[in-house]
């Protein structure tokens, strides 16, 4: 049964996404009205799924997103909003969404969203994947750098990899868990497309990162 926590500051809304979810088979782990208290709990409930509002008291959707990714990288935000605007829709995607779908989806839209994010599946209303693709169609024009990439966790945990600390011993480096490590080191490989810790701190070595 896949884990979902949903943020939303609406409390009428909240319950009926809550029971929607409930009826069609996920297990809600938190229902939060503000951002703060969804990071907060997060990490000890390890939702599978968040289904998270965009405009919320505290601290925002995005900052709440970027928030529960950092802290663990295989949890999924599906950011769900009244706002279908260019800026709100990228910044979201740029936090760690993995997806972004209107408030004026039909209840099976949003469940086959939900679904979609647990897959690993990313999952945008209508009109809103083109804008996305050519955001990032734009950034491989202008050719940034590999690094660009990496958020500055997976940039912190790179440098240690490259010293040749273990998972364990970054992970209290860092004070995050061996999970949580192992998970940065995985999403690096697949963005650098390495296949190994000795591929890894060869490539920070070349690309000055490495201490």
């Amino acid at each position: 049964m896949t884990r979902v926590m949903l943020v939303d500051d609406h409390p009428i809304w909240r319950d009926a996404l809550e029971r929607d979810l409930v009826q069609a088979g996920y297990e809600v782990v938190g229902a939060f009205g503000d951002g703060e208290s969804a990071v907060r709990v997060a990490p000890a409930v390890r939702p599978e799924v968040v289904l998270m509002d965009l405009q919320l008291p505290r601290m925002s959707g995005v900052e709440a997103a970027a928030a529960i990714v950092a802290a663990d990288p295989s949890v999924r935000v599906l950011m769900f909003s009244q706002s279908g605007e260019d800026a709100d829709v990228l910044a979201a995607v740029k936090g760690g969404a993995r997806g972004y779908l209107v408030k004026s989806a039909s209840r099976a839209e949003l469940l086959t969203a939900v679904e979609r994010t647990a897959e690993g599946r990313a999952t945008f209303s209508p009109g809103l994947a083109a804008l996305v693709l050519g955001e990032y169609r734009r950034i491989e024009r202008d050719e940034p750098s590999p690094a660009a990439v990496l958020t500055e966790r997976e940039t912190d945990v790179l440098r240690l990899v490259s010293t040749g600390l273990s998972a364990k011993a970054i992970g209290e480096r860092l004070g995050v868990s061996y999970r949580t490590v192992q998970n940065h080191v995985q999403n690096t490989l697949q963005k650098l497309q390495l296949h190994n810790r000795v591929e890894l701190t060869r490539w920070a070595v070349e690309h000055g990162i490495a201490d």
